[in-house]
């Protein structure tokens, strides 16, 4: 059986049905990659806020010619979910045309995203009217077809969603130990336990692809500094196990850049970092990086930062920072959990960005074999 084409409009139908509860705690909102997620903004009263029956899609037709993009998300959670008035709730009244799962895989790709924002109107955020939106021809293969290519979808989305079961369990593991630790085992400063490095590439003996810079996210990643005729002598010089951090904290969005070289390489940074090493064999750097990954130290960082214009956090203040100190067989314990706790949310990330790209695979695919 080849395509058929039809307007969105004949086979959904708008959902209106109101919370009815002023007080309800758990209104969400949709994120970027068309997922519902808990809303930061809610207004006092939500007893008029839209429930979002399970199969049943929202979204928000406003800014849609501001941002490129359809918020646009399916509630396959099986319960009601709460979104703000401003969202629209529809549903899918004829399933003998398309499954809802096979729509939100069409409107899930960048392709429906930039039709959308061709139909917007003038207005200056580009509002998508709900007339219009039902106005959209899509061509459409059978229902068998439709179903082969999301259970693809599916069998993906599962697989992120296990990994991301593991991962919390994990989280809460951490979370656990590092809470009895803080209750039970003394605080010291880090100070006594590490030391400034200020070996410099005055050899030459690493060139400009072992220059690298320090993301808000705590890692190195390759400088974004315009690096011809720059003269790497005066480049740091950071070993493995070391540390580098970016001293300014002012525009890092209440974050510090520091990151540990956990890998078998040496690295050169800018002179206006600070390296530092762990100096002693009761601390574990890579127990000390954990610490310095949390948002317990960002805020220190930022309480600590001191200047005007640019405020910074001097070594000083640092090594004011104080962690517990257990036995060097608990820290390896704990940084077990935490690093394979990493490797799941990079599991985790690296899915993700495939199901935002296999969307128009999937759609492709099923039309190709209609």
């Amino acid at each position: 059986m080849g395509l058929t084409k039809h307007r969105i409009g004949e086979f959904v139908s708008l959902v209106s049905i109101k919370c009815g509860n002023p007080t309800y705690d758990n209104v969400m909102g949709i994120n970027i990659d068309k997922q519902f997620m808990p809303s930061r903004y809610v207004g006092a009263d939500t007893s008029k806020y839209s429930v979002v029956p399970p199969n049943c899609f929202a979204f928000n037709l406003m800014h849609v010619g501001r941002d490129e993009k359809i918020p646009v998300a399916l509630n396959n959670t099986g319960k009601d979910l709460v979104v703000s008035p401003a969202y629209f709730v529809f549903k899918i009244i004829d399933e003998s045309i398309i499954l809802p799962s096979y729509l939100y895989i069409i409107m899930s790709s960048p392709e429906f995203d930039r039709y959308a924002w061709f139909c917007t109107d003038s207005s200056i955020r580009g509002n998508l009217e709900w007339s219009r939106f039902c106005e959209i021809d899509l061509s459409l293969p059978s229902i068998k077809t439709q179903q082969k290519y999301v259970d693809i979808y599916n069998s993906l989305q599962k697989n992120i969603d296990s990994y991301k079961s593991s991962r919390d369990k994990l989280i809460n593991t951490y979370d656990l130990y590092i809470s009895k630790l803080i209750s039970e085992v003394p605080k010291k400063s880090i100070g006594g336990y590490i030391g400034q490095s200020e070996e410099k590439n005055s050899n030459l003996a690493y060139e400009i692809e072992d220059v690298k810079g320090i993301s808000i996210d705590k890692v190195f990643i390759e400088t974004k500094a315009k690096m011809k005729n720059v003269l790497l002598t005066p480049y740091l010089v950071v070993e493995p196990e070391s540390f580098a951090y970016v001293t300014v904290t002012s525009r890092n969005g209440d974050k510090i850049s520091i990151a540990y070289n956990d890998s078998n390489r040496t690295y050169i940074v800018s002179s206006s970092y600070i390296v530092f090493k762990c100096t002693s064999d009761e601390l574990l750097p890579s127990y000390l990086f954990m610490y310095l990954s949390r948002p317990d130290f960002d805020r220190f960082a930022r309480f600590n930062s001191w200047g005007s214009a640019r405020e910074v956090l001097n070594w000083e203040d640092l090594c004011r920072y104080e962690i517990p100190f257990p036995s060097v067989e608990i820290q390896k314990d704990i940084v077990e959990i935490f690093n394979e706790y990493g490797k799941r949310q990079q599991i985790i990330n690296k899915l993700e960005n495939m199901r935002k790209s296999i969307c128009p695979i999937l759609i492709k695919g099923s039309l190709m074999e209609a």
